[in-house]
């Protein structure tokens, strides 16, 4: 399911970027006829994603390739791990493997990321979820990497949800509204299928916009207590989302006020790549 169009259309321009005018080296060097056998193997710890991303590279290369995903994205891999098996042409094998590889290291980058957030508020019952601070153009895939890792998915785009931000409050209020009468009129223009959220930096916001039927507070950079006071007098009213500067170090601290969910644009921004390579062998 992860290779829909918008995906498959992905792949098209990173391979067509790769190999626009050919591959100089290998065009040059290698026999097309020569044949070999390939692993695609992790060099470190973490969480698989991109596998059938990285076969479908290899595929739309040379559809006479034979690739085998031995490990399925969201599993746990480690040192020596191997994901891909592939056997034919060393020729399309070489000019497939780097954009295959940069596509599974970033995403097994992103998924184990995310699993270390998820892991870190284990037993708190507050929920991870990304953001859009992706990758532009790698958005759904991103997103689908957070899923493997263990999180949740916040708003795929601008129209998935209303999300009352400090710009939206500050222009309003210019005009003469309140926080109040703002998410008011986010009730009444909005579509009835699609919540809304309201991002809000004091205790005395989030009571102005739960009044006023916000479904969900994002607590923008509040600190813990905040935090706290807002979850008392919500009282189940909102589901409440702690935002900014959220790291691993304070995460379980963050998880521990009682909010539901937490947003760490991070898991998708700042995700240091897993080591994966491609390992070739010339006797088939």
């Amino acid at each position: 399911m992860i290779l829909t169009p918008e995906v498959n259309e992905l792949i098209d321009r990173a391979i067509q970027e790769d190999l626009n005018i050919g591959d100089a080296t290998t065009d040059a060097l290698v026999p097309d006829d020569l044949q070999a056998k390939a692993i695609i193997h992790s060099k470190g710890s973490g969480v698989l994603s991109g596998a059938e991303v990285g076969a479908a590279v290899f595929r739309r290369i040379d559809p006479l390739l034979e690739v085998e995903i031995v490990l399925v994205d969201g599993s746990v891999v480690e040192k020596g791990s191997v994901i891909l098996r592939i056997s034919g042409s060393a020729a399309t094998m070489l000019k497939a493997e780097r954009t295959a590889v940069n596509f599974m290291q970033h995403l097994s980058g992103v998924a184990t990321t995310t699993a270390r957030y998820v892991e870190a508020v284990k037993g708190t019952g507050a929920k991870i979820i990304d953001t859009r601070k992706t990758i532009p153009g790698m958005r759904s895939l991103e997103k689908y990497a957070v899923r493997c890792g263990g999180g949740r998915n916040h708003r795929q785009n601008l129209g998935d949800g209303v999300l009352v931000k400090d710009n939206h409050i500050a222009a309003l209020k210019r005009t003469g509204m309140s926080l109040a009468e703002v998410v008011m009129k986010a009730h009444e223009h909005a579509s009835h299928t699609i919540k809304i959220e309201v991002e809000v930096t004091t205790v005395a916001e989030a009571e102005e916009a739960l009044k006023a039927g916000a479904q969900l507070l994002l607590l923008d950079n509040m600190s813990n207590r905040e935090m706290r006071n807002a979850v008392e007098i919500n009282k189940g009213r909102a589901l409440l989302e702690a935002s900014g500067g959220i790291n691993l170090t304070t995460v379980k601290e963050v998880a521990a006020t009682g909010v539901d969910l937490i947003s760490v644009g991070a898991l998708t921004h700042s995700a240091e790549a897993l080591d994966i390579s491609m390992d070739i062998s010339y006797q088939v």
